[in-house]
């Protein structure tokens, strides 16, 4: 008769996991809280905070306002981010696929190579990429033609220090002041732009090389550039992307809720609430798409583009 003691569950151990984390994570953001308020009393800090109070230097000719299109974009943006989030954690995780999808092999699609059968999962995940890089496209489009890239775009160094300002005002609950409507704030500007220009081309690149659409007969470049480092770019950015959406809401809402949601999905700035409202239908929206993600919705319009196989 065996003397080990029994294991504990798989579950009750994810359960302890997660707390201990989520303890730590508190308690960490407690700390830096603290810190960051301790800080903020030292005269040197002070003198800082008054050189640079947080906004940076803008063009003379930076447009003011949020136009509908950006509204638009907005929405788009989150909408495609939140499935692709999904989707793109269903293909790393699911062992066993509910359905698989092939590629018509007729028309403006024949190929010489013989179609690749797919997940369903990565089927919705490849049709998210393409529609959010042609969503991104039309954006960059829109904001260098109409000027508001000099709203997310670096064109002054006193950008740093102002941001590092933001950041210790941040840190320490004292929201830095601003106002949206005419220009962003150093960290915001610097987190626009790097989620826009860096994260989310480096995502794009990754993910086209783990595609079936990367040529896999181009040995130079693939020995260059191997498809386990796209591996190792893509779940970081990903994980970047999430951080980036909590980070901005957990803002959005504590920072003015009302005048910043008009500002986002009513192109108005007040303080009504037609821009709670449509962030209400948005939600509504994302989340809805959110639950009909699934086989039984999917495999109609998967068939649509190809073979739905179970």
């Amino acid at each position: 008769m065996s003397t080990l003691a029994p294991k504990k569950p798989a579950q009750k151990n994810k359960w302890l996991t997660f707390s201990a984390t989520a303890v730590g994570a508190i308690s960490a953001l407690g700390i830096l809280v603290l810190l960051a308020r301790w800080l903020m009393d030292e005269p040197a800090i002070q003198g800082f905070v008054a050189e640079y109070p947080g906004n940076g230097t803008l063009p003379r000719d930076t447009p003011k306002g949020l136009p509908a299109w950006l509204n638009w974009q907005h929405f788009f943006n989150a909408f495609f981010i939140v499935l692709i989030i999904r989707t793109g954690w269903q293909v790393r995780t699911t062992t066993r696929p509910s359905g698989q999808w092939t590629r018509s092999n007729s028309g403006l699609l024949r190929t010489k190579r013989p179609p690749k059968k797919i997940s369903l999962d990565l089927w919705l995940h490849l049709t998210l990429d393409t529609l959010w890089v042609l969503n991104g496209a039309i954006y960059i489009v829109l904001l260098f033609a109409t000027g508001h890239w000099m709203r997310i775009l670096p064109t002054s160094l006193d950008v740093f220090p102002n941001a590092l300002s933001a950041l210790l005002q941040y840190a320490a609950l004292d929201w830095p002041l601003e106002n949206g409507w005419i220009h962003y704030n150093a960290l915001q500007l610097l987190s626009y732009f790097a989620t826009v220009f860096i994260a989310a081309p480096l995502a794009i690149i990754s993910g086209l090389r783990m595609s079936g659409a990367w040529p896999q007969s181009a040995a130079r470049i693939n020995k260059v550039y191997p498809i386990e480092l796209a591996r190792r770019i893509h779940v970081p950015v990903m994980a970047y992307f999430v951080l980036f959406s909590v980070v901005h809401v957990t803002l959005v809402l504590v920072t003015g809720a009302l005048r910043n949601l008009n500002h986002m999905f009513a192109a108005r700035d007040d303080d009504g609430w037609l821009g709670f409202g449509l962030f209400a239908l948005a939600l509504l929206a994302i989340i809805g798409s959110w639950f009909l993600a699934r086989p039984l919705f999917l495999r109609p319009i998967a068939s649509l583009m190809g073979k739905v196989s179970r």
